[in-house]
């Protein structure tokens, strides 16, 4: 019999980098020789139960030296051999494996836009209890095949990451454009609670690289937006005012550029900035301050203190001094006309010296 051949049990120089390797024979000739490398783990299995391990070195396939194998004697090869699998197991950190996808659609405290965040990125594993890893893993995924273990701890992480990364920006208030300097803080919580998660198979993390969180283009650049405008209308002390800020702003560049269309626009921002300008004073609350009259129209002024008194004011109204009494009208008796000085300004007779009196007849004017 073919096994019956053998004298050394070892991994493949091709099968090294695998975590996992079985062996192909259950049949395991006494005596055999099986060579174990410094940074791998054998583990003997009999009907879906582990009946023993060995650590790195060569040791001698025989029951002296691995009791545990005096019970599962092969009759059928005479007792020359012992039936049991033999898994041999990397026990060293293997790097390089990659993982990402969409995390959850989350609300940035910020500005209050759902969007849906994205992580990608490098993580090394290595196996902490081989035994774990060949007895819990095996009937979910290939243990045989590197690339079914590693994607397999890859769910495993953005599972975490679900939970873990919504629950830190909801509880902290984290602005989801700024996320990238809270790296540090989140990657070492994913990894302690992905490490929880997984223990029971075996397998830890140990560290992860080019650790990157972000969001789709069409969601950054909405953020982004969003974010200034937000930021600026904190500062313009509230949206309207900003609007209209940049209303007049980009018809202001379009028509410096000689875009006839955004007049229209500029001119409408403007009308609206005159509406403002224009509007009426409130009136003045009840109980205010009743807004001052015109002045009345001045009249003679007083000769001792100067102020301006009413037409026909007999006393002055700031000292009561009497006011100068102005000469009754004369008529003309050449041409009729009023006269105010001492000669007529129509035809330049005398003043008559005996004038009528105040509301008097007019003389006829001469022919």
């Amino acid at each position: 019999m073919a096994f019956l051949s053998r004298e050394f049990v070892a991994v493949p120089d091709d099968h090294k980098d695998q975590i996992v390797f079985k062996w192909p024979d259950h049949n395991l000739r006494k005596g055999t020789r099986a060579i174990i490398e410094p940074d791998m783990m054998a583990v003997f299995m009999s009907r879906g139960e582990v009946i023993g391990t060995l650590g790195p070195g060569r040791h001698v396939i025989e029951a002296d030296e691995l009791p545990f194998l005096g019970v599962f004697i092969d009759i059928g090869t005479g007792g020359n051999a012992y039936r049991a699998e033999l898994f041999f197991c990397g026990t060293r950190e293997y790097p390089g494996h990659r993982f990402g996808g969409r995390i959850d659609e989350v609300e940035d405290p910020k500005t209050g836009l759902i969007v849906t965040l994205r992580v990608f990125g490098e993580y090394s594993m290595k196996v902490a209890d081989p035994t774990k890893l060949i007895l819990n893993l095996t009937g979910t995924v290939n243990v045989e095949d590197n690339r079914d273990i590693s994607g397999w701890i890859s769910e495993q992480l953005l599972k975490t990451m679900r939970t873990n990364i919504t629950r830190q920006i909801v509880r902290n208030g984290w602005p989801v454009l700024g996320l990238s300097a809270f790296s540090p803080e989140i990657e070492a919580a994913v990894i302690e609670n992905t490490n929880e998660a997984i223990a029971n198979y075996g397998l830890t993390i140990v560290r992860m690289g080019n650790f990157d969180i972000n969001l789709a283009e069409e969601d950054e650049a909405r953020l982004k937006t969003l974010a200034k405008d937000v930021s600026y209308s904190r500062l313009a002390g509230g949206f309207q005012q900003y609007a209209a800020g940049e209303a007049m702003l980009g018809a202001g560049q379009g028509m410096a550029q000689g875009g006839g269309a955004v007049s229209g626009a500029f001119l409408a921002a403007g009308v609206g900035f005159g509406q403002q300008i224009a509007q009426p004073p409130a009136p003045a609350p009840a109980g205010g301050p009743v807004p001052s009259a015109a002045p009345p129209p001045s009249g003679a002024h007083c000769t001792s203190c100067g102020v301006a008194n009413l037409p026909g004011a007999k006393f002055c109204s700031g000292c009561g001094t009497a006011m100068p009494v102005a000469p009754e009208a004369a008529f003309c008796t050449n041409c009729g006309q009023k006269v105010e000085g001492k000669f007529c300004a129509a035809c330049g007779t005398p003043r008559p010296d005996d004038a009528p009196p105040a509301g008097g007849a007019l003389p006829p004017p001469t022919a």
